[in-house]
């Protein structure tokens, strides 16, 4: 699959991770991505967001690796003219341009798309903003906040808390790596190229599913529940086993609930009044918890977390990274590589599918 688009050329004009995790997708399917960095501010800025335990003598962190694999870098200062002749050469052999400047910016670099259009007619330019017709500085933090997320997080009884990844750059790089694939296709139909353009804000939005709806059709106005869900129970619901593991449980039919009373052995709850229906387990989460946490804590992780594959009953083992890499399935996405000094990279692919 790594082959699919190896005659492809892509060329990167963004930093931080929305745009660069769309420009390794299209590196680990086999394109030639050239990022281009802006060699006066010694290049993307989260080459600078490192950890305390980094090494503070190599010239990018791990964050900046995260979205940076399988790219032909080029330090460039596009001030000079030797700096934009090189970019233009590059241009006239692209298919894609992937871009996060604002606007005005682009313009005056002439680096927008009617201007980088004169220099590639058929080009395919992929805009990525902050917000729609806004140039206001645009980071996850503050869209997580300004889209309803930060609202939601934490617990009931804290503040609230953020998403411990940038959802919102990850969401809005595949919002535009869908824009971008649409476009091809429009391409090898017509051979015209294509104004692609996606924002964070929007993205984010798009996102919101049943927590837009609920309010949407219900005015409800969702609460920090931690790691409860508004409308289903057991489901986010975290339990301790007999070994001090963590077991939690999305327990989303009448049919699952049946089979979990029928794994900890406490049927009469499956047929109770209180717990029958899922509305009835909505509005009776709290007396539920403790009846099933009274069972799970008789019980260890292993035993427990089998006989609820058995049964096919949602759950799961609350890890931390270790024991998910751990994992075969997660090992087997890790991508490694070297720098030019021989040290190795490693990160997770992009990519989780597969075409036959």
């Amino acid at each position: 699959m790594d082959e699919i688009f190896k005659d492809l050329v892509v060329i990167e004009l963004s930093s931080v991770l929305a745009g660069p995790a769309v420009g390794m997708f299209f590196a680990e399917l086999g394109a030639k991505v050239i990022k281009f960095e802006n060699k006066n501010t010694n290049g993307d800025i989260t080459r600078k967001w490192k950890l305390r335990n980094e090494d503070p003598a190599m010239p990018y962190s791990a964050y900046y690796c995260s979205v940076n694999y399988g790219k032909e870098v080029i330090m460039n200062d596009l001030s000079t003219e030797d700096g934009k002749s090189e970019l233009t050469r590059w241009l006239k052999r692209a298919d894609i341009v992937i871009a996060n400047f604002k606007e005005k910016s682009a313009q005056r670099m002439g680096l927008g798309f009617e201007q980088i259009k004169k220099i590639k007619e058929d080009i395919i330019y992929a805009q990525l903003n902050g917000y729609p017709k806004k140039e206001k500085v645009a980071f996850d933090m503050v869209l997580q906040a300004e889209s309803g997320f930060l609202s939601m997080c934490g617990t009931q009884s804290g503040e609230p808390a953020k998403l411990p990844v940038a959802l919102i750059d990850l969401m809005a790089a595949h919002q535009l790596k869908e824009g971008i694939l649409i476009a091809l296709l429009k391409k090898y139909k017509t051979g015209k190229g294509s104004y692609v353009v996606s924002s964070l804000f929007e993205s984010a939005i798009a996102s919101l599913a049943n927590q837009a709806t609920n309010w949407l059709m219900n005015n409800y106005i969702p609460k920090r529940m931690g790691t409860l869900h508004p409308n289903i129970a057991p489901y986010g619901e975290i339990f301790e086993t007999k070994d001090n593991a963590k077991i939690v449980l999305a327990v989303g039919t009448d049919n699952q609930f049946q089979k979990l009373c029928k794994v900890l052995k406490i049927e009469e709850y499956a047929e109770s009044d209180m717990y029958k229906t899922n509305t009835d387990r909505v509005e009776n989460r709290k007396t539920l918890f403790e009846k099933i946490e009274a069972e799970v804590l008789k019980l260890r992780a292993n035993t427990f977390l089998e006989m609820c594959d058995l049964e096919n009953i949602p759950a799961g083992e609350v890890k931390n990274m270790k024991a998910v890499f751990d994992d075969p399935i997660a090992s087997n996405m890790i991508i490694e590589d070297q720098d030019e000094n021989g040290n190795t990279r490693k990160r997770v692919k992009t990519i989780a599918f597969r075409v036959d």
